[in-house]
């Protein structure tokens, strides 16, 4: 079973873009472009995007399903997520991040991805509150005994903490049909 500790963010992504439908490696490279549907979140490079192909299906995450001419240039393989893959996205998907710091690429990149399957994000986001209220209150414990650069850093580091706590319970509390800040309607499918 492939564990998140086996593939890197970027590959954990592709693979959720793959397994929305057949594509190919061009389609994902602008999906992770600054302006693609990823990469208002996060980028990568074009060519790492196709390193993270070859290793999802070294991996056997994803296969080639055949080739669908280029706009100007040579046919693009087109490649889907195996049985494998989605088992493993799916308990990705699951796992709340490990780091207040990952908050800002991993857990919104799951979002993201939970969104466009259409799912509820409820369960990783309950994960996630939980994972964090240890850490809130080691951070606080730490403050109150921190001095010099060490309280900054410490006040610094609880209020990022918090931010992410009150984002998640926002999220958490709003009603089924809006998962999202601000009563946007939700998007089904992968659209």
């Amino acid at each position: 079973m492939t564990t998140s500790k086996d593939r890197s963010l970027g590959e954990w992504a592709v693979l959720g873009l793959v397994a929305e439908n057949q594509t190919h490696g061009f389609a994902l490279g602008r999906a992770f472009a600054p302006n693609g549907v990823i990469g208002t979140i996060w980028t990568i490079p074009r060519p790492l995007v196709y390193r993270a192909l070859a290793s999802l299906e070294a991996a056997g995450l994803v296969r080639e399903v055949g080739s669908v001419p280029g706009e100007r240039g040579p046919e693009r393989r087109l490649v889907e997520a195996t049985p494998e893959g989605r088992v493993a996205l799916d308990h990705w998907l699951a796992e709340p991040v490990a780091h207040v710091r990952d908050a800002r690429s991993e857990l919104l990149v799951k979002l993201l991805l939970i969104e466009r399957a259409g799912r509820d994000p409820r369960g990783l986001l309950e994960a996630q509150a939980a994972r964090l209220d240890p850490v809130l209150d080691g951070l606080r414990r730490k403050l109150a005994e921190a001095e010099g650069f060490d309280a900054t850093l410490s006040r610094w580091r609880l209020s990022s903490a918090e931010a992410l706590a009150s984002f998640l319970a926002e999220l958490i509390e709003a009603p089924e049909d809006d998962t999202r800040p601000g009563g946007a309607p939700r998007r089904g499918g992968s659209g």
